[in-house]
């Protein structure tokens, strides 16, 4: 039977999730256009099809994974619960997922930082995103709860920072663990997650 044919997507795909799992297993700038194609099992010209250089294949796949957890934070907190819940919700959602998926988290929380001025400008964009998302979580749990307090962007951006630097504690960048052996080190933080962002929500200056 012959194998199914591999759309360009799938390729694409298949090159992202292969890049994950190298930095993973050696670091971003360890791993070569060589160690991927090959865990991909494609050629270096059908590399080159789809990404023109190693960076802008980590950049898709930053892109790709943090698009997703935007996705599912949205979807757990956007629920018809007191906002308190919504929060504890968004949290463990998030925390969750990034479990799920331990080959991608040391590219989301490490590598990505060093990886290159386009790299690193991407990242600070990113983060802005997630800021933006609470902003606007924030202003739809206001329609049933008038006492919540807006949340600037600058607010916003300052909670994803400290979160971000709560995960690189969870995990140790030196020692590979950031690509493996993950299991419940970030729902841990769950708590400390959710006592931040309601300290910043429930702040009265």
């Amino acid at each position: 039977m012959a194998a199914p044919t591999r759309t360009p997507e799938s390729v694409r795909r298949d090159l992202t999730t292969a890049l994950a799992a190298c930095v993973a297993e050696k670091g971003y700038a360890s791993t070569t256009i060589a160690d991927v194609v090959a865990l991909a099992r494609v050629s270096k010209r059908t590399f080159y099809e789809h990404f023109a250089a190693k960076e802008e294949c980590l950049m898709a796949l930053y892109e790709h994974v943090c698009d997703r957890l935007i996705l599912i934070i949205r979807a757990a907190a956007s629920g018809d619960q007191p906002w308190p819940q919504r929060i504890s919700d968004g949290a463990a959602a998030y925390l969750g997922a990034l479990e799920t998926m331990p080959a991608f988290t040391r590219t989301m929380l490490i590598e990505v930082q060093a990886a290159g001025h386009r790299a690193f400008m991407l990242r600070q964009l990113t983060l802005q995103r997630f800021a933006g998302t609470l902003v606007d979580l924030v202003e739809v749990g206001r329609l049933s709860d008038p006492d919540l307090r807006p949340l600037s962007q600058g607010q916003a951006l300052a909670i994803v920072g400290g979160i971000n630097e709560l995960l690189l504690h969870a995990i140790d960048p030196y020692t590979g663990a950031a690509g493996e052996d993950v299991q419940g080190r970030f729902a841990a933080l769950h708590s400390d997650v959710v006592t931040l962002i309601s300290a910043v929500l429930n702040h009265r200056p």
